[in-house]
């Protein structure tokens, strides 16, 4: 076997020195790199006692790196098509609100009642989704409120509240073609805003205590944007652990990590 596909031990300041040191040792580019983190190290205090990040590398074999350039190829073709798609989306958006709503997308902000535009919206696509609701709305200069009510919450909802993020984003893309300022909208129903807030911030604080406990970071579910703001927020002051996301969406999540030191 070739030894360069057995692990070995690498060591550094930080887990980017550590790297660079595996590749130097193997002359090889990053990408070509197999490593598992084995200590995630120690700044110590005030630069005393601290410890090195230590990994474990290999190289990758021929067919590994093979098979990473071509999914690397597949991520980069279907971002492209990304990209394609919703260029012909936002091309096609203007006809397909006016057909909805009834509203030529050139008129001007002044001209156009922001809330009856939304009201006409949700409910062709209510309609769509044979749900029937009441929709009240309330508009101040910087926020459009959404109240929907009725008995198909659950289906407004969606799984851990899908459903109704797409409606929000869906009537912001919709009201936002007559402002001359962007105008946030919130969709909420039986209170599910709070409620699922509410459970967000109990689940970061009970990782949070687990991770002080096993000094092991932990990756939460994918969440979208303002899920992680969630987290972020509920954990913003805590002592002992530190937050970040990672990842790409609509795959992002939040990593739960004990604070260094």
């Amino acid at each position: 076997m070739d030894a360069n596909l057995e692990y070995k031990e690498f060591s550094g300041k930080t887990k980017d020195d550590a790297i660079t040191n595996a590749c130097q040792s193997f002359l090889v580019a990053s990408d070509c790199l197999d490593y598992v983190v084995i200590d995630e190290g120690s700044s110590g205090f005030l630069g005393f006692n601290s410890k090195p990040v230590i990994i474990k590398a290999r190289v990758k074999s021929d067919e590994e790196i093979a098979k990473a350039k071509e999914e690397a190829a597949k991520k980069a073709l279907e971002e492209e098509a990304v990209k394609v798609a919703a260029k012909e989306a936002k091309e096609q958006a203007s006809r397909i609100v006016e057909n909805v709503t009834g509203v030529s997308s050139d008129k001007k902000a002044s001209d156009v009642d922001i809330e009856e535009v939304a009201v006409k919206f949700l409910k062709e696509v209510l309609k769509a989704m044979d749900v029937e609701a009441e929709i009240k709305t309330e508009l101040n200069d910087e926020e459009l409120s959404v109240e929907l009510s009725g008995n198909d919450t659950s289906y407004i909802i969606g799984k851990r509240g899908q459903t109704l993020d797409s409606l929000q984003y869906l009537i912001s893309l919709v009201i936002n073609k007559y402002t001359d300022k962007y105008i946030r909208v919130k969709v909420d129903t039986e209170n599910y805003r709070e409620r699922r807030k509410q459970t967000l911030e109990n689940l970061a604080r009970n990782i949070a205590k687990n991770v002080k406990r096993t000094r092991r970071a932990t990756t939460l579910e994918p969440m979208n944007p303002y899920e992680r703001r969630i987290i972020h927020s509920a954990l913003q002051g805590d002592k002992y652990v530190e937050t970040h996301s990672e990842g790409e969406e609509p795959y992002r999540k939040v990593v739960i990590s004990p604070k260094r030191g």
